[in-house]
């Protein structure tokens, strides 16, 4: 097991942490009860968790998991498979995957996510940002068509010649 830059590191008492596992600064591996019994996670071999993850729970993370920074996981992470956010959602899950270190440090960036992957709410969301800013850009545009023909619109447009406006009418 290695833990690299370990302040803020916390591994609740009835954690299991398997072979060449890398946990990161700020990782907490804690519980949700105070009920007797096992009540934090097992991290089987050769899982990365990134900086500032919480894993809170009785439950495991499969061999050669990646958890990204600052998500908090609060249920089963498959075997291979990367889980980010808050609450953490699994963006790749590959059980082939290798699950030494070497390979896990290839594929997976501890401060982010992987290299190839977005997460799915950050695609989602900039494709509203664009259609929002689409849909702002066809008002304006109509705007000023309208303000040209004569309806008494406040909008700033620049000046439209008739071969424009017959095209933008058309």
């Amino acid at each position: 097991m290695f833990i690299d830059h370990g302040m803020g590191v916390v591994i609740g008492e009835t954690a299991v942490l398997g072979d060449d596992c890398t946990i990161y600064q700020g990782v907490t591996l804690g519980g949700t009860s105070l009920n007797p019994g096992k009540r934090h996670p097992t991290l089987e071999a050769g899982v990365v968790v990134g900086a500032g993850a919480k894993v809170l729970g009785p439950f495991t993370v499969g061999r050669g998991a990646k958890i990204g920074s600052n998500s908090v996981v609060v249920k089963a992470v498959p075997a291979g498979a990367t889980a980010v956010g808050i609450p953490a959602r699994i963006i790749e899950a590959d059980p082939q995957s290798d699950s030494s270190r070497a390979g896990a440090g290839a594929t997976f960036s501890a401060y982010g996510l992987t290299p190839n992957t977005d997460d799915p709410l950050n695609v989602a969301m900039h494709k509203l940002i664009d259609h929002v800013a689409e849909q702002d850009r066809t008002i304006a545009e109509l705007k000023c068509v309208l303000k040209e023909m004569g309806a008494d619109i406040e909008a700033e447009c620049p000046p439209i010649d008739a071969p424009q406006l017959s095209k933008m009418v058309d």
